[in-house]
């Protein structure tokens, strides 16, 4: 029997295993002891678990594999894996059960991967390929990614999985912060519409704070995904009683709220940290006899950012044009010198403007494209929220730019040459995307609309058997120029209409209309409107135009699409004329606070401009202390960003930027200092260190780097620290304090043990403690000084803790 999640979820819910480390503690797994190495150590009692959640209900057994990978066992990985396939296989084996299936479970790396961390992408998919290959060689059923908190890490998982065991489905669940975003920044929807994109099986949320917060995650997923959902979470939040970790949650209290759940759509249910035999029992008990409901999700063209999704349904979506070199020589300059502050300047202004997705294209036959274009999509995901549309007519390129993008993009594009669907639809199926196919083939553009039209049933067919519909295309019905082809207006025009009849999607480059004709914006104004009446979905255009935007937000307005006439009138009667086709803020504008510095050093901190941070402060540096430079412009500039962080108006890859820009300035402010014979003392020296036990150091290294960037101290321990190790380090360096990091239930134990040690050896040194096992009342129940909820709560905590300090 194969695993097929639509299948299995087609008349009943399908039910995973609950937790493992928390219940192999409780089977005697010490504090700090990974509990992968049971598998080989104590396999009865990896069975005996299994065996009691089989029991209990369960379809799927999870592998006792969470943190299995070569970095943390490089002798002895595939010898893992396989007592943890057979443990499982025994299990089911001895339950007598038929209907079962074993996942591979694949946790998170424990790393930050690039631009925002050190580990390459690449790395990544080769680390979770291997995991998955060993996987399938012992015989798995299918792969489970799960508590994935970055959306990019999880693309590396998914595409590592398929690559490594091609032949088994894949399913991946994402572990949200309480924030209802993942750690690095990405919504719900567009980590789903991500991985659907990439043809997962199933995917939903797993951890977190309980079947409550999975509850206000899921309506977003449910809303934009066809495939099955699924939701494993915690069996609510962690506390210390009696000496011992015990969760919120008793098993029926669980049961009663996963129904609920199961109702509002998600038909693949389990459960993680602290759930046990009985809350899974319980779950089956409450669900046995009932149907998932049906789920009715519009059926429309999706792409994503890691935070925004763009679906192409009623209103035009506008695709920003102006990152292009064609016809530009300022900009092909700036791309042969590599200068990525050029395109950050083109992206920035038309996010500005109202473009809605940015379509990048640095083809120059005199460059690298491939590694231009991995460069150019880095820097722009950066600098604006919106998707992408990568542009290239080298296969290699637009490979590239999609492996390595954090979202699920737009892919520019494909005809209906036999040849160029043969490279292209390949890439879609692959890398999720929507591609945008031309009406051309071997014998040139029709000139007729049959013509196109037959083309596009070509494309269509093609596609299908790829494994695509039509709403993972967009159809570019051509744009001729009216000057040499007077007719051809009209043709495109009624292609886009019946194309829409056919229930298809349709793009348009706009301005080509007007190619070669004086006073072209009234033209393509005109034409962009009729386009629009005929059905138009996408236009790609210069948003700065402000004729062409003018356009759009009045067809939008006198076709219902602007409730209220909201946008049409901010954006004609609030602003200047000239002005009026701004749609948004500008990206460098600070959080509304009326402390915070509007000068071009903080504006460019607050937009993540290392550049033009660096030049900023070598212009003050002409005439202000840098001292003053230090405390009037980086460190302010710095609380502002940390007060858009904590009012949710700044995520974290938008902090990192900063403090990333900052430190830039920093170092030149140090240097001068240096230069003139003093130094700047650091605020204080703090150690830092993930627990004994635990590999996961994402949240260690963020607040290292946001502390460096004010200016404190950091020795920084690592990974996987014992207790000893941390007490020798804050006695060696006199530190008034220390950060601990856990991620996982089961390593909480040891930063207790931390905590005990430090008090007794270093009892002046206070504890900050973070984690996404913790709270405040963990936090206190173990002896920490201060609770950390996320990197930017831990840098105050540690300006207050100095400043209490003396």
């Amino acid at each position: 029997m194969k695993f097929n999640a639509a299948e299995l979820t087609r008349t009943e819910a399908l039910l995973f295993s609950g937790a493992l480390g928390t219940q192999l503690q409780a089977f005697g797994l010490p504090p700090g002891q990974l509990p992968e190495m049971w598998n080989l150590t104590h396999p009865r009692e990896v069975t005996r678990l299994h065996r009691e959640y089989i029991d209990a209900g369960a379809r799927v057994i999870e592998t006792n594999t969470f943190g299995a990978n070569r970095m943390k066992y490089p002798n002895n990985l595939e010898e893992i894996i396989a007592a943890a396939v057979a443990n499982a296989r025994r299990a089911v084996a001895e339950s007598g059960r038929r209907d079962c299936f074993i996942a591979l479970d694949i946790g998170a790396s424990g790393k930050l991967l690039e631009p925002m961390g050190t580990f390459p992408f690449e790395d990544a998919a080769a680390l979770f390929r291997e995991t998955a290959a060993l996987g399938a060689k012992h015989g798995v059923d299918f792969i489970l990614i799960e508590t994935m908190t970055d959306a990019l890490e999880a693309k590396a998982a998914v595409l590592g999985a398929k690559e490594g065991a091609p032949d088994l489905p894949v399913c991946c669940t994402l572990a949200f912060e309480t924030n209802g975003r993942l750690l690095t920044g990405a919504t719900p929807a567009a980590a789903a519409v991500l991985l659907e994109g990439l043809r997962v099986d199933a995917l939903g949320v797993n951890c977190g704070a309980g079947p409550r917060h999975a509850a206000r995650l899921l309506p977003e997923m449910l809303a934009n995904v066809r495939c099955p959902v699924i939701c494993v979470p915690n069996a609510g939040m962690p506390r210390v009683e009696n000496g011992k970790t015990v969760f919120d949650l008793a098993p029926d209290a669980f049961a009663a709220q996963m129904l609920e759940i199961f109702e509002s759509g998600a038909a693949i249910l389990g459960g993680c940290c602290g759930t046990t035999p009985a809350h899974i029992a319980a779950l089956a008990n409450c669900l046995r006899g009932r149907r998932p409901p049906k789920r009715d999700v519009l059926r429309v063209p999706r792409i994503a950012s890691a935070t925004e999704v763009v679906a192409f349904a009623e209103k035009p979506v506008l695709i920003g044009e102006r990152i292009n070199p064609t016809g530009k020589p300022t900009f092909q300059r700036a791309l042969r010198a590599g200068d990525l502050e050029a395109i950050e300047n083109a992206a920035r202004a038309q996010y500005e403007a109202g473009a809605q997705v940015l379509d990048i294209n640095v083809g120059l036959p005199d460059i690298d494209e491939t590694a231009m274009m991995l460069r150019a999509v880095r820097r722009v995901e950066q600098a604006v929220p919106i998707p992408l549309q990568i542009d290239s007519n080298t296969p290699d390129v637009l490979e590239a730019g999609l492996r390595s993008y954090g979202g699920k993009a737009l892919i520019n594009s494909m005809n209906g040459k036999a040849h160029s669907m043969k490279t292209v639809l390949p890439l879609v199926k692959k890398y999720g995307g929507v591609v945008v196919a031309l009406l051309l083939d071997e014998n040139g553009i029709p000139p007729d609309v049959e013509g196109r039209l037959a083309i596009a049933e070509r494309i269509y067919k093609e596609a299908a058997a790829y494994g695509l519909g039509k709403e993972d295309i967009l159809i570019d019905a051509l744009t001729l120029t009216v000057s040499s082809e007077p007719t051809s207006p009209a043709v495109t025009l009624e292609a886009v209409r019946r194309i829409r009849e056919m229930g298809g999607w349709t793009v348009l480059g706009v301005s080509n209309v007007s190619f070669g004709l004086p006073r072209r914006e009234g033209v393509n104004a005109a034409f962009f409107t009729l386009a629009m009446q005929a059905g138009l979905s996408a236009a790609i255009l210069n948003p700065n135009a402000e004729a062409m935007m003018t356009a759009y937000r009045s067809y939008c307005l006198l076709n219902g699409m602007d409730r209220g006439a909201e946008d049409y009138i901010a954006h004609a009667n609030t602003l200047p004329a000239s002005a009026a086709a701004t749609a948004r803020p500008q990206t460098a504008a600070p959080p509304g606070d009326s402390a915070v510095p509007h000068s071009p050093l903080a504006a460019a901190i607050l937009a993540g401009r290392t550049e033009a941070a660096e030049a900023q402060t070598q212009s003050l540096l002409q005439s202000v202390p840098p001292m003053d430079i230090l405390q009037k412009e980086l460190l302010p500039a710095l609380d502002a960003a940390g007060k858009g962080f904590a009012a949710g108006t700044l995520f974290l890859p938008q902090l990192l930027r900063g403090a990333n820009a900052a430190k830039a300035a920093l170092a030149l402010v140090q240097q001068r200092i240096r230069q003139s014979g003093g130094e700047a003392p650091p605020r204080a020296k703090i150690v830092l260190a993930t627990v004994h036990g635990d590999i996961h150091d994402i949240g260690k290294n963020i607040f290292k780097t946001l502390l460096e960037t004010y200016h404190f101290a950091v020795v920084d321990l690592g990974k996987d620290v014992p207790p000893e190790a941390v007490t020798a380090a804050v006695l060696e360096h006199n530190a008034p304090l220390c950060g601990l990091s856990a991620l996982m239930t089961t390593t909480v134990p040891a930063m207790e043990a931390t905590i005990r040690l430090l008090r007794e050896k270093a009892p002046r040194c206070k504890v900050l403690v973070g984690g996404a096992v913790l709270n405040q009342a963990y936090a206190d129940a173990i002896g920490a000084d201060c609770y950390c909820p996320d990197a930017m709560a831990g840098v105050k905590a540690c300006e207050r803790l100095t400043a209490e300090a003396g």
